[in-house]
């Protein structure tokens, strides 16, 4: 246990120096001036994305082939590693280290992430490689490599985010997700953490081990009930207690700028100089719809698309979904029930705690179930779509295709692992592993940001040529 302890704090010390302003004016800073370049396309074309993601021709691929999955599907795929435990006890918890400000700090960091998803997808479309048995691959560790070839640095940053995607994928898309289902389970039906262990390793096992085609059929029918199940129940809550709107509202505005902090203790050395409430906003934003990360790519890239820029639109529609949508219900549930301030008198970050109180101010005790199951499935989801992405990194590096079915269960099992460690010491290492992600992601994205605007110039000509022909025939 002493051991423990002193791995966590290592972790928090190097996590904090991680996050601190250089990289969160990184993220912010490339998402604003992809904004800025591509005159906001991203923000003024969100309906559009949203009816192409979710209309029919998404769902088809085309010829049937074993190339790749529907646009809908990679979608799919890629919000269930997107909607995981962050936007439940992600959101909570940056509330209750960051004040209610943080939750402003999300919503607009994901407005300007929604460049940055499309920026980095477009990117793993235009980019991607096909295997020997026809699948794709594409993310920034193939993009640095074929956009720079021959290019050292290049190929550094390419190794590096692969590295770093594969830790990712057994930390923040397994272990973080497989403790908060243990510990869901533990506290709500009083299930030993050894006994999910062993269920959840065996229902990963029926889904990831059957590849790209079995993740994807899962996330297309789990991604949708879990997201209309959760809001459903959050959206009462908020119903229930519409008269505190205003309050929390304005605390969201008031305390965006605080230096309050609202966890007690030090914030820590190296982002003691940003308020509690944009670090935290922030980090836990990027951790819930991982825009700047660049995984996202890996799953765009699978889809069978006519043209990398709409699979662009299609993948950013996720930024939306998870952090406007899911995570701002539960930051405003949290905030119009006054659950915040319950914990804090404790000074626990306890995420789902807060959650759950929020819950059971409208459903009395049944409130934890609705919460639970909610982590549940959400984790779930969030662990089959890693398993991917991770594979994916994994097999760039080792140049080994057959090693895919060793990824897997190696996967799964890590899981097991996850649901009997120290939470904390799992958190501080999720976070670590994304922040190395981030950066030679957004230094891709940054070199060729000349292609991805003249691209999106290039495709906003053909959607207005479109519109105007629709226009005439009407």
């Amino acid at each position: 246990m002493a051991t423990l302890e002193k791995i966590n704090a290592f972790l928090k010390a190097v996590n904090a120096a991680a996050w601190g302003p250089p990289l969160l004016f990184l993220l912010l800073g490339t998402g604003i001036f992809l904004t800025i370049q591509l005159r906001a396309l991203p923000i003024r074309r969100l309906f559009f994305a949203l009816r192409t993601a979710f209309g029919r021709e998404a769902r088809y691929s085309g010829e049937k082939t074993e190339a790749g999955v529907s646009p809908f599907a990679s979608l799919m795929t890629e919000l269930a590693a997107e909607i995981g435990t962050g936007n439940i006890v992600g959101v909570a918890s940056a509330m209750a280290l960051g004040g209610p400000g943080a939750l402003g700090w999300m919503m607009l960091a994901a407005v300007v992430g929604l460049a940055l998803k499309f920026s980095e997808s477009f990117l793993s479309v235009q980019y991607r490689m096909q295997r020997k048995d026809g699948t794709y691959c594409g993310g920034p560790m193939v993009t640095l490599t074929r956009a720079f070839p021959g290019e050292r640095l290049a190929k550094m940053l390419a190794v590096f985010f692969a590295g770093s995607t594969v830790l990712v994928s057994l930390g923040m898309g397994n272990m973080t997700q497989a403790n908060s289902i243990a510990l869901a389970m533990q506290d709500t039906f009083g299930v030993a953490r050894e006994k999910s262990a062993l269920v959840l390793t065996i229902l990963l096992l029926l889904v990831v081990t059957g590849g790209l085609r079995s993740i994807a059929k899962a996330a297309e029918v789990l991604v949708p009930g879990m997201a209309l199940f959760y809001l459903g129940g959050a959206g009462m809550v908020i119903g229930l207690h519409a008269g505190e709107l205003p309050r929390t509202l304005l605390a969201i505005v008031r305390d965006a700028f605080s230096f309050r902090a609202v966890s007690g203790g030090a914030v820590g050395a190296g982002i003691s100089l940003l308020p509690p409430a944009l670090r935290y906003g922030i980090s836990r934003g990027v951790f819930s719809n991982e825009a700047g990360l660049g995984a996202g790519g890996i799953s765009a890239a699978a889809a069978q698309t006519d043209d990398p820029v709409r699979q662009g639109y299609i993948s950013m529609t996720g930024v939306f979904v998870d952090t406007m949508v899911i995570c701002l219900v539960t930051g405003l549930a949290v905030g119009v029930t006054g659950a915040a301030e319950g914990i804090l008198e404790a000074e626990k970050a306890d995420g789902a705690a807060m959650v759950i109180q929020a819950f059971e101010s409208v459903f009395g005790p049944a409130g934890g179930y609705v919460v639970a199951v909610g982590i549940l499935l959400f984790a779930f989801a969030t662990m089959a779509g890693w398993a991917y992405q991770g594979e994916q990194a994994f097999l760039w590096l080792v140049k080994k295709d057959s090693f895919g079915m060793v990824y897997r269960v190696f996967f799964c099992f890590a899981a097991f692992a996850g649901c009997v460690c120290m939470a904390e010491t799992v958190w501080n290492f999720a976070e670590l592993a994304n922040a190395c992600m981030a950066v030679p992601n957004l230094l891709c994205v940054l070199r060729l940001w000349k292609e991805v605007k003249e691209e999106a110039f290039r495709f906003e000509s053909r959607i207005k040529k479109a519109e105007q022909k629709k226009d005439r025939n009407t």
